[in-house]
């Protein structure tokens, strides 16, 4: 199908449905948004004498609901000024219009009547060939498109999208019965391509595959939490990112996404899996009934298994619901043994086997869950979806689990995990068996750098589809590494291109990090065509190592500190100057030297999830890696004879001063941290590198020549210096910065200037390099800035003096 989506239309406004429109308007499409008219008047619209017939009050639901949508943190969209491509209306004045979009969405509440009047009233407007889909999270897709004409069933499937929209990848496409293969076919592609997510086409069972798995895992905690006693804060401790989940683990997400919603899903599958032979483990167990009965549904009701207060002293303190008394009690602490076990263990896939070891609850929590849990995933083949690499995917995307089930069994081992099953009395499904007889010890294996399935129906290992948009490094790493030291591997990508993986700890930059990129920058000129820096790790990279900093400035090893700042200079003057292109490929948290690393490289190609911003006021330094001298240089290449130059360099010093942080890449571009015209988006973080790989050949290709060292970079000296020392004195005197505030802020300030030059110069990056290395060795000998560092590093959280 060769379609093209340039306007889609989205019915019904609601977190959901705005959350949706929101990304649609984050990749460019023109979203129009419709929702139902009110039938009754505010006291705000009387008193302004308005009426049911004005159009302010018509769009009233809709323009409130997108508002708050806009307000909301985390924010639905990379930019506000996206928004701009969302037009509003209701489903009276306004329903005409589907007729001019290439998708129409539904988004409205989750009633079969509701949907099936909805599609009736757009079938009357809808141009034949429009692609129409439901967001159903669990009505079956066969009963939505009854009665309606042959054109429009054949255009028809649901298209599960997971709240919040922008952030949750997973994106399920539910044929109904006439549903074209090559409807099903684009969207699955589309979704992928163009929308970021994880496409997984599911079957039209209930709850299809992510929430049937993902609910089904709650509830069996739910279930098991008083057999085990465990308190409410021991399961978010052992449901969190030790096991590779969010951090917000099982009891604050239900809180996060509302008790209701999760109640109405367990309840359908409950009500409409009967022969499911986990059947009585979707029913609700006598604390949640009770939750739900006080209406005690989480963050939307004020309360749930958590629940925010004033204490006596004034102070917000978060209390925690004893599952026992249901009363709310002080939080307390949850340790275990066997958790202590892994803390060396960076790699989550690498714990399994140690969890579930452990010879204390946590230990037995691990084997009652994973047992539980593999036997039910292995019966849901072919139930819920034929191919066992879509449940883990499923769970990947729309769950945020960093492993899927049948990853995690793999990794404990195939008979280990049968083991775990027939210890809770539960049996795999025949295949597994079968499977295992036949000689294979595990669902996946990797072969040439791809990933390859156990097809229960062919009963052989067959490739994952989808694979050759991306490059996957664990795939590659052991055949293709072409050096490692601890803390990079550098990895050939083919076509000439190598890619410098950080391996450290949080992926932070010490001595290891930049041999490594001088070793990949010295191979790449010899034998290859170019560089991209990248991983996949959760962050790009936090920054420098800290620790290093800290131990050389308090031995006073300052000749060492000094040689080492030098050396992450040059490191990063090297990524410029170099005689092949050198791409940046920044995800999630880019910070410090992270993003120093990516203001210096011929072009950053950037996942539009990237979090990138120079913080090391946070810690009472200024970037010492070339990230001040950065900045004055872009400064400098922004003057315009019209423009005021002091107002120009003030905003490039803000984004230091203020330690700026962009809550998108299109917001990077704001800050002057990523350029418009050379950088670029994606919003697929699986095809990043492979993305960076094209650029770097393609610039390779097209005659890169090494840069010529810059001498040119306007510094307007005592000018600025004087407007900036002026501006610290009065924050300091209105109480706004400490003393300690305002002399980083001062000797940020002198570099950005150039120094104290009597006039207007002309300087090189070299001699900003110099003043900046010079000002930030300075600061690293004041007591203010290690206690700011020593308390980074026990808490991880900045410290203001």
């Amino acid at each position: 199908m060769n379609k093209h989506i340039k306007k889609v239309a989205v019915i019904g406004s609601g977190i959901m449905g705005s959350g949706i429109a929101c990304h649609f308007a984050n990749i460019g499409v023109e979203v129009l948004l419709l929702d139902i008219v009110p039938r009754e008047l505010t006291d705000k619209e009387k008193a302004k004498g308005l009426s049911l017939k004005d159009t302010a009050v018509r769009n009233r639901l809709v323009n409130d609901s997108l508002i708050a949508a806009l307000k909301s943190k985390p924010s639905p969209i990379y930019h506000q000024d996206f928004s701009k491509r969302i037009r509003t209306g209701n489903l009276e004045d306004d329903i005409a219009k589907v007729a001019g979009v290439d998708w129409i969405i539904e988004v409205v509440v989750e009633r079969l009547d509701i949907k099936k009047q909805v599609f009736e009233s757009l079938e009357k407007h809808r141009t034949p060939g429009t692609l129409i889909t439901s967001n159903t999270s669990g009505i079956p897709i066969n009963f939505m498109s009854e009665g309606r004409s042959e054109d429009f069933q054949q255009h028809f499937c649901g298209t599960h999208f997971f709240n919040p929209a922008r952030y949750l990848k997973l994106f399920e496409i539910i044929p109904g019965p006439k549903t074209k293969p090559e409807v099903l076919d684009f969207l699955n592609s589309y979704g992928e391509k163009f929308l970021g997510k994880t496409s997984v086409v599911a079957k039209d069972t209930p709850a299809f595959i992510g929430n049937r798995i993902g609910i089904f895992s709650i509830m069996s905690l739910f279930h098991a939490v008083k057999e085990l006693d465990l308190t409410v804060e021991e399961v978010d401790k052992l449901t969190g990112p030790v096991i590779g989940r969010p951090k917000s683990a099982t009891f604050r997400t239900v809180d996060v996404v509302g008790l209701d919603t999760l109640v109405h899903v367990a309840n359908g599958i409950h009500e409409n899996c009967p022969k499911d032979e986990r059947h009585e483990l979707f029913k609700l167990p006598e604390f949640i009934e009770t939750m739900a009965e006080n209406k005690w549904y989480g963050s939307k009701s004020g309360q749930g298994f958590y629940k925010k207060v004033k204490n006596d002293k004034g102070k917000s303190e978060i209390l925690t619901l004893d599952l026992n008394s249901m009363d709310y009690r002080s939080k307390k602490s949850a340790k275990f043994g066997t958790l202590e076990l892994t803390k060396s263990v960076d790699k989550v896939i690498d714990r399994f086997n140690i969890l579930v070891g452990g010879k204390d609850k946590a230990g037995e929590f691990y084997r009652k869950s994973f047992g539980v849990l593999f036997a039910y995933v292995t019966h849901r083949i072919p139930e819920i979806s034929d191919e066992l690499y879509k449940i883990d995917d499923a769970m990947k995307a729309g769950f945020g689990w960093e492993h899927g089930p049948f990853q995690i069994w793999d990794a404990i081992g195939l008979d280990k995990g049968l083991e775990l099953i027939a210890a809770e009395g539960q049996k795999a499904a025949a295949w597994v068996e079968e499977m295992k007889s036949a000689g294979v010890k595990s669902f996946y294996e990797v072969n040439d750098g791809a990933t390859y399935f156990y097809d229960v129906q062919k009963k052989s290992m067959l490739k994952v589809p989808g694979q050759d948009a991306f490059i996957i490094l664990d795939n590659i790493r052991k055949t293709k590494e072409v050096y490692k030291n601890s803390g990079v591997v550098i990895e050939d990508l083919g076509d000439g291109i190598l890619n410098v993986e950080f391996q450290s700890k949080m992926n932070t930059i010490g001595g290891d990090v930049l041999a490594g990129i001088n070793k990949g920058i010295d191979l790449a000129e010899k034998d290859f065509q170019g560089l991209v820096v990248g991983n996949q790790a959760a962050n790009f990279s936090v920054g420098a190592n800290i620790g290093m900093i800290f131990m050389m400035a308090v031995e006073q090893e300052y000749d060492e500190l000094n040689m080492a700042v030098k050396m992450f200079q040059d490191t990063m003057m090297r990524m410029r100057y170099s005689s092949i292109p050198t791409i940046s490929a920044p995800h999630g948290m880019c910070l410090g030297g992270g993003c120093e690393l990516s203001l210096h490289a011929d072009k950053v190609v950037a996942a539009a999830e990237t979090y990138i911003g120079l913080v090391e006021f946070g810690v009472g330094v200024i970037p010492g890696g070339g990230g001040s001298k950065e900045m004055a240089l872009r400064a400098s290449d922004t003057f315009r004879k019209n423009d005021v130059e002091l107002n120009v360099l003030q905003e490039y010093f803000l984004t230091i001063g203020m330690a700026k942080v962009s809550t998108s890449a299109y917001e990077a571009f704001d800050l002057g941290i990523l350029q418009k015209g050379k950088d670029v988006v994606v919003v697929n973080k699986d095809r990043q590198i492979a993305t960076a790989k094209a650029y770097a050949k393609l610039m390779a290709e097209s005659g890169y020549t090494q840069p010529i060292r810059r001498m040119d970079v306007k510094v307007l000296g005592k000018q600025a210096l004087g407007m900036f020392l002026v501006g610290t004195d009065s924050m300091e005197a209105g109480h706004y910065i400490s003393e300690h505030d305002k002399k980083i802020a001062n000797k940020l300030a002198y570099v950005m200037a150039g120094g104290d030059l009597s006039e207007t110069s002309y300087v090189s990056e070299q001699y900003l390099l110099d003043i900046e290395r010079e000002a930030f060795l300075s600061l690293c000998t004041e007591r203010k800035t290690l206690e700011r560092i020593q308390h980074m590093l026990k808490t991880g959280k900045p410290l203001r003096n």
